[in-house]
């Protein structure tokens, strides 16, 4: 049974890998119909509302005081605040193809902030990896796109906010999950998600004299916002917020990378897209870098692997 669940934080980063993966057909759909924040406000609103009818039926239990989202402010501020206000705008000025590009080398600043603020130092031979998952991604979209040429420099630079953003959370995470339970991370990121997305979206919506059918939208779009809301946000969070409070910040970060390869099979199964050689030879070095950096993990990721197996409440009594 211990072994069984030393694995499953690399089962749950498999499980937001296919999430996210599968996002991106759901909110393709929604922007034809919906404004970026309209989307996102939407989006945390379905996920808060799921998170709360979980909560007073009783299948989950969150305790959160104030002094918590004051604690965990920091986190939701990276993400998802600032990671999808600064994604969104980059993409309307750039391209997704080149948004893909940039926000694949996550995992390169991760390794980065995570030597620098908790410690946690990838060998030589997890770089390596690391290297290869974040190329393997770049290369599929690099030569999926037909041009990047005549990109704007501020979507450049909100873009790069968004990398940073990103990589932040992955550590504030990371931190987090000595005080705060995996649950309790993913509803206050869901709270200060909703009040500002919607807020904004709001806004918009009261210059522009439509304030009265901000939810008119929902009949023809509830199943994206649902997927959106529900899976997307608190399924996939709560997953990430897991297998961070498990393994290093490095090693969970390269799961992100497989997002690439679930949209590209997503895309052939249910949108009837091509595949191409390049498509085989970058999904291969993602996969290989996602096995590498965790099979080649510093004794204080094996550590890590260990008190996953470990029962939280011993964890305690030993604290």
């Amino acid at each position: 049974m211990s072994k069984i669940a030393a694995y499953l934080p690399y089962l749950a980063g498999i499980g937001v890998a296919l999430t996210w993966g599968f996002s991106f057909m759901f909110t393709r759909g929604a922007l034809d119909h919906l404004s970026p924040f309209h989307l996102l406000g939407l989006r945390f609103g379905a996920a808060i509302l799921a998170m709360a009818l979980l909560r007073v039926f009783g299948l989950i239990k969150i305790r959160v005081t104030p002094a918590d989202y004051i604690s965990l402010l920091p986190l939701a501020l990276f993400q998802p605040i600032l990671y999808f206000a600064s994604e969104t705008s980059g993409i309307l000025l750039t391209s997704s193809s080149y948004a893909g590009m940039m926000i694949a080398i996550i995992p390169i600043f991760v390794a980065i902030f995570a030597a620098i603020f908790l410690r946690e130092y990838p060998n030589r031979i997890q770089l390596l990896f690391i290297i290869a998952s974040v190329g393997g991604a770049i290369f599929i979209i690099f030569m999926d796109a037909q041009s990047i040429a005549g990109v704007n420099p501020l979507g450049t630079l909100l873009l790069l906010a968004a990398v940073i953003a990103g990589a932040s959370f992955n550590i504030f995470s990371r931190k987090a999950s000595v005080s705060h339970p995996p649950v309790r991370t993913t509803w206050v990121m869901m709270v200060f998600g909703a009040v500002v997305f919607n807020a904004i979206a709001m806004g918009q919506h009261f210059r522009a004299g439509s304030l009265d059918a901000y939810l008119t939208p929902l009949a023809e779009l509830w199943v994206p916002v649902l997927y959106l809301g529900v899976f997307s946000s608190v399924v996939a969070f709560f997953l990430y917020n897991f297998v961070l409070s498990k393994i290093t910040a490095t090693q969970g970060s390269v799961f992100a990378n497989m997002v690439t390869v679930v949209a590209i099979i997503a895309g052939v199964v249910f949108r009837g897209e091509l595949v191409f050689w390049y498509h085989l030879a970058g999904t291969a070095a993602i996969l290989a870098g996602v096995w590498g950096t965790n099979r080649f993990a510093p004794s204080t990721a094996r550590k890590s692997r260990e008190e996953a197996a470990v029962p939280e409440s011993m964890i305690s009594a030993r604290s």
